[in-house]
């Protein structure tokens, strides 16, 4: 059975084709900087050497229609061969409390996750995209929703309940969802399987640090709180989220400034994190490249990122009674070895240890802790995709039934 993983995101969209059972990828790719001039969509595979189509993708509808073979660029042929695709699964960011697990999609469904759509507006409208375009390309292909939220489904209601009058919650449903639940599952899992261990005899933290971070501790092998809350915009400081900070600020930016709350909210999302502090870049390699040149301000929102992680860290400890594994993981976590030095440099409290070298180089996915240390770190390479080709599977085979709630 060959299975289709698309994950749209806010500029970009990752794609895998998976064999499965094996859970081998036949082929991955990327479409970025959509609605760019110098949009690219690249992809290789087991038999396919690297293949990159430089196009203006004005938008997420287009790159999928080329990526599913309805408009052709660049004379490359479409990386996906739709006549072999048994089955779709998408990566939806949020589910809300409607949907406690992956789910079939059906019109119904469809009209369901509709109602989600405001709740992650950088996000969810281009999952929504992803499952239309291939309704009607693909019509006859069955299509499975996966969603970041479901992971976070077992926070007990003290972790996720707002200290706001309680009928927001019981009227709007507002509380802490989390996300990035599909990475976080993956890397608990293969960390207890990398260790020889039950997952439910360890408590571990996962550390998913890339432009978007986020931060959850897993006890008896279910997330028990997590950083992000209602929106993917709280939590630790990131790229250019500003994570957790007072709400009056955005007041004051409505009221002393006369900014419009569209245009507080921009800056929230897209001007803030570590390029506000910085007035460089997101991109942590640049800022790490100008922190060594002298670059005071850089050096000051890599300081600001680590403590930020540490201390998100540290808060998680108490739901899990403990630490026994941290992982890291996704672009930052998986490759700044900086990074996870000065975080680690703030949790020694813990008796964590790091071994510098195997810390600095080795395989993707290791062990990164010293001998002396008593809590295990290690770096694991997020698969959010296979997870979504394991549920799209396991729905369709084994006839999985989601868990849906009528409405908010």
């Amino acid at each position: 059975m060959k299975i289709l993983t698309l994950n749209c995101g806010s500029s970009s969209i990752k794609f895998k084709i998976f064999s499965m059972p094996k859970g081998s990828a036949l082929i991955k790719g990327q479409a970025d900087r959509i609605g760019l001039d110098d949009a690219k969509i690249q992809w290789e595979g087991e038999e396919i050497k690297h293949c990159s189509i430089s196009y203006k993708l004005h938008s997420h509808k287009e790159a999928l229609e080329i990526l599913l073979g309805l408009r052709t660029a660049g004379g490359e042929k479409s990386p996906v061969n739709t006549g072999d695709i048994a089955a779709v699964g998408h990566r939806v960011v949020h589910g809300g409390e409607f949907f406690h697990s992956s789910v079939a999609i059906t019109p119904a469904i469809r009209r369901t996750l509709e109602g989600c759509r405001n709740l992650a507006p950088l996000h969810n409208p281009h999952n929504l995209t992803g499952i239309d375009v291939c309704a009607a390309l693909i019509p006859d292909v069955p299509q499975v929703a996966v969603f970041d939220t479901a992971f976070h489904q077992s926070l007990p209601d003290f972790a996720y309940t707002y200290a706001v009058p309680y009928r927001f919650y019981e009227e709007n449903r507002i509380r802490k969802y989390g996300f990035h639940g599909t990475s976080h599952r993956y890397v608990a899992e293969r960390a207890a399987q990398i260790l020889g261990r039950d997952i439910k005899q360890l408590r571990i933290i996962t550390a998913h640090l890339g432009n978007g971070s986020s931060l959850c501790a897993v006890g008896n092998g279910k997330s028990c709180d997590t950083s992000m809350g209602f929106t993917p915009l709280s939590g630790v400081v990131m790229g250019t989220r500003c994570g957790d900070i007072d709400p009056a600020f955005v007041a004051y930016l409505i009221k002393n400034m006369n900014l419009p709350l569209e245009e507080a909210m921009r800056i929230l999302n897209y001007e803030s994190g570590v390029l506000g502090i910085s007035g460089l870049s997101s991109d942590f390699r640049d800022l790490f490249s100008a922190a060594e040149t002298g670059h005071q301000r850089a050096a000051l929102a890599l300081n600001v990122f680590a403590y930020s992680v540490a201390r998100g860290i540290g808060s998680l400890i108490p739901s899990i009674n403990g630490l026994d594994v941290l992982v890291f993981t996704a672009g930052i976590g998986e490759n700044s070895y900086q990074m996870r030095q000065l975080i680690c440099g703030y949790l020694s409290w813990l008796g964590i240890c790091l071994d510098p070298a195997k810390n600095i180089q080795g395989t993707p996915e290791r062990d990164v802790s010293s001998p002396e240390t008593q809590v295990r770190v290690l770096v694991i390479p997020t698969d959010e995709e296979k997870i979504i080709a394991q549920e799209t599977m396991s729905i369709l085979t084994n006839g999985g039934q989601p868990t849906c709630q009528d409405g908010f």
